[in-house]
């Protein structure tokens, strides 16, 4: 089984075409840690006064501990009536430009269509190429992968759904009322650009306890979310780098060792981009429309490493290269032909930005596709059900039996006969458990059209999702200039807390449930044992 998806790539195309796309996903996991830092540490600061570089250092710190160390393993203010005239109230004040009648309660927005694409660009960029995603699809099985990320994806939707609705719209309605942090001047786009509108709405809206609140929401997020880039990228570079260019012959236990020293390197590594932006004057929402523009190219090409049989290695290497080039070459000229100069400002615009993601996904598909199709290649995606497969397995067994094995050598007769049978008792359960796994992986291995099965019905969902949220619910009310009625938009705000106490059901409560067995069985070895014993 193989570790990372990078390990797919080498296995079918070699180590150039390895090398590659190892850039584009290092690239996809520092500018998606660098987004965390620099969005995180600009709230800190804004909220508690903390230097932002010393916010930038402390962040990652804890999380490394906090990775290194083991991790991963009601009161309501609500009147969407009132926040409906604030906002009406605010969109005769500062009315938007290329909104509807500059309301703030419409989808008919030039500006956010185009964040949307952008969004579309980037998104498909950190999904495709970022091993945080992959290493959980890895750890899975596809019968239970495939609506775990469904079910994860629908109970994702409400964080940015939730915030937006509440904290986001807070921000422009409280922006006249005098608790509000910038009052009596609006927010500058710069704060509105690091992220910022969350955090002075909360405060507005609950004065300190909201600023604590949000702290401890974004302490949680960013732990969260930058463990799983470390753990990423320490998987790239122990079994991609190290055990694939420098030691092939690495011991398991070495690996490990490898594996936490790479989590504290990239913690530094982090921190150090984190504040080489924020030194340059780059913020979060500069490098979030960048991001797309940069690791687009790959987007197609790995797919098709992982889809399609055809493609060929240079097919998949001109995509990604190719795919480069052309976005930040339409990202620049665009740039400078709208605003007659290259700076930050300029390169951060919405069109530069949309030509350079757009050009990038797209060359990156044509390469792909017109390279690979002039003569295709005829992989059998058998291979890669070999991946490591020679590699010896290290369990809690195996290593309790290798340990044993010296002990059993110094035994004779009956003290060496209840000592196989101690060892018997205290390692049958661990065997047990692990021969079992291992068969139940052996037989999702031996059913290849379950597996295929499983895909389609992956492919159809994504796709019928994809298009209901992207284009059959948003589009309509883009293109009909609608702005909401009260009535409508307090049924928009009743929808977004729906779905956030249906991400509270299948993030919190789903999880027991599913575990239920476990959870009696070890109620049952521990608390049970302790009274039958006592007894």
């Amino acid at each position: 089984m193989c570790h990372t998806f990078l390990e797919i790539v080498y296995t079918r195309y070699g180590a150039a075409t390895h090398i590659v796309f190892i850039f584009f996903a290092l690239a996809t996991n520092i500018l998606v840690a660098s987004q965390l830092l620099l969005g995180g540490s600009a709230v800190v600061t804004a909220l508690t006064g903390m230097n932002v570089y010393a916010a930038v250092f402390l962040i990652p710190t804890g999380v490394c501990a906090y990775v290194v160390l083991g991790g991963l393993r009601a009161t309501f203010l609500c009147s969407p009536g009132a926040m409906w005239d604030l906002l009406k109230h605010a969109s005769e004040v500062r009315p938007v430009v290329g909104n509807t009648d500059g309301s703030y309660l419409t989808l008919k927005s030039n500006d956010a269509l185009i964040f949307g694409v952008i969004q579309l660009c980037s998104g498909m960029g950190t999904v495709f190429l970022d091993q945080g995603y992959w290493q959980r699809a890895i750890a899975s099985r596809p019968k239970t992968a495939v609506p775990g990320y469904i079910l994860g994806g629908f109970a994702w939707f409400a964080i940015p759904f939730g915030f937006a609705t509440t904290l986001g719209l807070s921000a422009v309605a409280l922006t006249d009322n005098p608790a509000y942090p910038t009052y009596p001047n609006p927010m500058t786009k710069t704060q509105i650009s690091s992220g910022l509108s969350a955090a002075f709405g909360a405060a507005a809206l609950l004065g300190k306890s909201g600023s604590i609140a949000l702290l401890i929401t974004l302490f949680m997020a960013v732990t969260s979310s930058s463990s799983s880039e470390l753990i990423a990228v320490s998987s790239i570079l122990t079994f991609d780098v190290y055990k694939t260019y420098v030691k092939p012959t690495a011991a398991p236990n070495e690996l490990i060792l490898v594996s936490h020293v790479m989590i504290c390197f990239f913690g530094l590594v982090m921190a150090a981009f984190a504040c080489i932006w924020n030194a340059v004057g780059v913020d979060l929402g500069w490098l979030f429309l960048v991001m797309g523009l940069i690791i687009g190219g790959a987007v197609f090409p790995a797919a098709f490493t992982l889809c399609c049989k055809g493609q060929t290695r240079f097919g998949a290497i001109a995509g990604c290269l190719g795919g480069l080039v052309a976005g930040v070459t339409a990202w620049l000229v665009q740039a400078h032909v709208q605003y007659g100069e290259l700076t930050i400002t300029s390169t951060g615009g919405s069109y530069p930005t949309l030509a350079g993601n757009v050009a990038a996904v797209l060359t990156g598909l044509l390469l792909s596709f017109s390279i690979s199709i002039i003569k295709p290649d005829d992989f059998d995606f058998a291979i890669t059900r070999t991946i490591n497969s020679a590699s010896p397995v290290a369990t809690p067994g195996s290593e309790a039996a290798s340990e044993s094995e010296p002990r059993e050598e110094s035994l004779d007769g009956k003290e060496k006969e209840g000592k196989d049978q101690e060892a018997v008792v205290d390692e049958l359960p661990t065997e047990l458990a692990e021969d079992r796994e291992m068969m139940e992986d052996a037989e999702v291995l031996r059913d290849p059209k379950g597996l295929q099965r499983t895909f389609y019905l992956a492919l159809i969902l994504s796709c019928v999702l994809s298009f209901i949220m992207d284009f059959l619910i948003p589009m309509p009310m883009f293109f009909s200039h609608y702005v909401f009625s009260k009535g409508f938009f307090v049924g928009w705000v009743v929808i977004g807390f729906l779905w956030v106490f249906f991400a509270v059901f299948t993030c919190g409560i789903l999880p027991i449930a599913e575990t239920w067995q476990f959870w009696r069985m070890l109620y049952g070895e521990t608390i049970g044992g302790k009274r039958k014993s006592r007894a």
